[in-house]
């Protein structure tokens, strides 16, 4: 798997993108240090507070930052040094 992988959430409910998250966690190898999740600024707002809240207390996920744009949201998985 990649170093940064990019999911897209656009459209999805929040049911939906934890799926999708919680797959892409369970799936990540050894070299992916971070999830690139785009939710949208707009309408994301929701699922943004979801990955916010949910994943904060999530043992794989190492700590949670904005990406380079409001409708970003970035899970580090590792610290890439």
């Amino acid at each position: 798997m990649e170093a940064y992988v990019k999911i897209d959430l656009h459209g999805m409910t929040q049911d939906q993108a934890m799926k999708v998250i919680d797959k892409a966690l369970d799936s990540a190898g050894s070299g992916t240090y971070q999830l690139q999740l785009i939710h949208g600024f707009n309408h994301g707002t929701s699922l943004r507070t979801m990955i916010q809240d949910w994943y904060r207390y999530d043992e794989r996920v190492k700590r949670i930052m904005p990406g380079d744009n409001p409708g970003v949201t970035v899970l580090v998985l590792k610290e890439f040094y």
